[in-house]
């Protein structure tokens, strides 16, 4: 089944060499030790909907089981209220990463909100666990934020797939984006406070998560400043994506995709589309990390598990889609958008139609476009990039465009 395709497979490939195993429980286990499902940590209020967004309901902190981090950073979890794409008040978490070397640039120490690709249907796949776990996969996640820490920033990854584990529900995480960086504010713990500097990084399903936030950003947060966006292998336009990769080697991500999105939008009315093959795969993609969506569901086509032979066309499903497709708005902060021309994985061509939408509007965008690449590695070569347009946004310099 599918609806949008964003992987993590360079997360996938290194994740083992990064990670430690987690730690036995005990009668009082470590923070962040136990799956969130299992947590209360996780658990809203009864009155979360009396917080305001981005208001801190609690938080800890954590010894991270994730590459060096222990030894490197202080770490945090918070808690806070954000909104579902239907703007009902929810709780989700995000980690903040703090290094411990002391900051030496002018200023405050500049932040960056990392958006990690979970690209799961389960919490215990979300990076907040990962990282203070040492869970196979999820705390991978670190791999985005190395580099940022090692100039000495400050990075916060929040759980953006939301306490649904909803991937690619756009609004839900635009807003969970912006409302972790409004908590890392309202926290003030860790040098990082109302005066430093924010922009947002992410790749594939984490630049899903931080071109909504970016696009959000001027109507649900004029608070939150950026002082840039950077994001690679964009899956703008989920719809595009699934009729480009549907049957293919990576339809795993057609199940994560379809159970999230008719959790998030039930009024798209999936549910009676499916035929009894699609309920039972909804059922057995739920609660899913990435790895096993990818190795359960290959080659699998839409409509497989329909009762009608195009779904992504039926009105409702069409209209949902519609409203998870990125470039009805521009972002105020100046945007840096890479991509490879040979992505298998992510079609260029919907990101290219969402820069277009973009600068039709008055956004800076500057857009690179690697003739050959793949879609894991392309991350890879073009981080020196991410670092240097996210260095240059934070000394003041102004961004080029090529709009």
């Amino acid at each position: 089944m599918r609806l949008a395709v964003v992987p993590s497979l360079l997360a996938i490939i290194t994740a083992a060499a990064l990670t430690a195993a987690a730690p036995a429980w005990a009668d009082d286990p470590p923070a962040g030790s136990v799956p969130p499902d299992q947590d209360p940590f996780y658990s809203a209020p009864g009155n979360i909907g009396t917080y305001a967004p981005g208001q801190v309901v609690a938080s800890r902190k954590i010894t991270p089981k994730a590459g060096d981090l222990a030894d490197t950073a202080d770490a945090w979890q918070i808690s806070y209220r954000t909104n579902d794409s239907h703007d009902r008040a929810e709780l989700t978490v995000t980690t903040l990463l703090v290094p411990r070397k002391a900051w030496t640039g002018g200023g405050g120490r500049p932040a960056v909100s990392v958006q990690a690709a979970e690209d799961s249907t389960g919490t215990q796949c979300a990076p907040s666990y990962g990282i203070s776990s040492g869970s196979l996969v999820a705390a991978s996640s670190v791999l985005f934020a190395a580099p940022l820490l090692d100039k000495g920033w400050a990075v916060a990854m929040p759980d953006f797939e939301g306490p649904k584990s909803v991937f690619m529900a756009g609004p839900q995480a635009g807003h969970a984006v912006l409302d972790g960086i409004r908590a890392v504010k309202n926290f003030g713990t860790g040098g990082v406070g109302t005066g430093d500097q924010w922009a947002l990084n992410g790749y594939s399903g984490g630049a899903q998560a931080t071109g909504w936030a970016a696009e959000l950003q001027p109507s649900y947060a004029p608070d939150v400043k950026l002082a840039g966006v950077t994001m690679g292998g964009t899956p703008a336009d989920p719809g595009a994506v699934a009729r480009s990769l549907d049957g293919g080697l990576f339809s795993g991500f057609e199940a994560a995709a379809t159970v999230s999105l008719d959790t998030e939008f039930p009024e798209a009315g999936i549910q009676n589309l499916l035929n009894d093959k699609g309920r039972q795969a909804m059922a057995d993609a739920r609660n899913k990390c990435v790895t096993d969506l990818l190795t359960g569901f290959p080659f699998k086509k839409l409509a497989d598990y329909s009762t009608v032979p195009d779904p992504l066309s039926v009105p409702s499903v069409a209209a949902m889609l519609k409203k998870n497709t990125m470039g009805s708005d521009a972002p105020a902060a100046p945007v840096f958008n890479y991509h490879a021309n040979t992505d298998e994985i992510v079609p260029v061509g919907q990101a290219d139609a969402l820069v277009k939408a973009w600068c039709s509007k008055g956004a800076t965008v500057q857009t690179v476009r690697d003739a050959i690449g793949e879609h894991a590695l392309e991350a890879v070569v073009r981080n020196n990039d991410v670092v240097t347009f996210l260095s240059d946004r934070f000394a003041g310099k102004p961004a080029a465009t090529t709009c």
